[in-house]
């Protein structure tokens, strides 16, 4: 079965590489609010997003939730479940609709033990979640809501390549720990500058380069690390079959 190469994560991987990971794979669509995994426990599967947007979430004992971090075409899902077992306190769940490359997780841990190639592109991947958490943990203590919301709706544009995001103000107001008015404020005075358009949950991103002179130094710190992913080894790799689509073993 033939695939796109979206992922860029699998992208990189040498042919063997994906045969080792990849062999009992298969494709399928993932709805809004598809449960990834839940809280507390191993995932069944692990996914290879291929379009659309998962949150990683976590929730308080008194309902509140905010996210800590997303994953889209860059990575997969599940990854931190390799390293051990820690109580982990977050789920994942899809917040636009997108489809993937399942793969049963013990499948995902046989590579990470077996292949030197994919443990070290998972702990990469890794790497650059924390670092990124890690700084999204800082700007939500020291920015400004406005300049919060920028820097993700631009980071969530990097992880898919729609112009055209989807998201209700009830769940952008948590992705960046405000109150939906807050949003809905910030909201009409990006559209009142030119730099979007925001009408019943629908963002049309109209000024990219408007958005990054308005947002915090946090966006450009966090860009620089996306930018870098797979770069040094993985980028060759995946080089040697060339752009568009690849052959991988599949399923029934």
């Amino acid at each position: 079965m033939t695939i796109p190469d979206t992922n860029l994560f699998l992208y990189g991987l040498s042919s063997s590489a994906h045969t080792l990971l990849l062999k009992h794979a298969s494709v399928g669509d993932l709805p809004l609010h598809t449960l990834l995994h839940p809280e507390t426990s191993k995932p069944r599967y692990a996914y290879f997003l291929l379009s659309g947007l998962a949150s990683v979430v976590t929730t308080m004992p008194s309902g509140e939730s905010a996210e800590v971090g997303f994953v889209g075409v860059e990575g997969v899902v599940g990854t931190l479940h390799l390293l051990g077992n820690a109580f982990l306190s977050t789920r994942c769940t899809m917040q636009l609709f997108g489809n993937a490359v399942r793969i049963p997780f013990a499948d995902l841990q046989q590579a990470f033990d077996q292949s030197y190639e994919v443990r070290s592109r998972i702990l990469e991947f890794v790497q650059e979640q924390s670092a990124v958490t890690a700084q999204i943990a800082g700007c939500n203590r020291l920015h400004a809501a406005e300049q919060r919301l920028i820097r993700w709706l631009l980071m969530a544009q990097d992880r898919t390549g729609y112009q055209k995001l989807e998201f209700t103000q009830d769940y952008l107001s948590q992705m960046i720990a405000t109150q939906r008015t807050t949003v809905t404020i910030i909201a009409g005075g990006l559209q009142d500058r030119g730099l979007i358009s925001y009408s019943r949950g629908t963002i049309h991103i109209l000024d990219r380069p408007g958005l990054e002179a308005a947002t915090c130094v946090c966006y450009s710190y966090i860009k620089t690390i996306f930018s870098a992913l797979y770069r040094q080894d993985g980028a060759a790799a995946g080089a040697s079959d060339g752009p568009g689509s690849r052959e991988i073993p599949m399923s029934a």
